[in-house]
């Protein structure tokens, strides 16, 4: 069982930059795609931004434009430089690395952005 750990979370004031990163304990094979999800206060948990292992990417409306998601070649895990936050992401965000024919999950257990106006 591989285990994700995200890191990069923090508090930033609105218009900051933060850029989260996840480490996998172990070699992941038949990677479909990996990305991150947040879950804010009261809300579900949504998809932030994707990439396949061909490179396409895929972000939610709320932040296209703002934040880049990236896959390190070497630890092949997802990283999400996140620009010009605002309150509103202010969130749990999620490591997702997404494997297998049969489209298994590997998650992380989340790091916290909260973003002050």
């Amino acid at each position: 069982q591989v285990q994700l750990v995200e890191s990069g979370g923090g508090l930033v004031q609105a218009g900051g930059s933060l850029r989260l990163s996840c480490a996998a304990s172990g070699s992941i094979f038949g990677i479909n795609y990996m990305g991150w999800y947040r879950q804010g206060p009261g809300k579900q948990r949504e998809l932030v931004a994707t990439i396949t292992d061909g490179g396409t990417t895929n972000y939610a409306d709320s932040v296209k434009d703002r934040f880049i998601i990236l896959r390190d070649g070497f630890s092949n895990t997802p990283s999400l430089q996140m620009n010009n936050l605002k309150p509103e992401d202010t969130a749990i965000y999620y490591c997702n690395i997404n494997y297998g024919s049969s489209y298994y999950n590997y998650w992380g257990q989340g790091t916290q952005v909260t973003v002050s106006s």
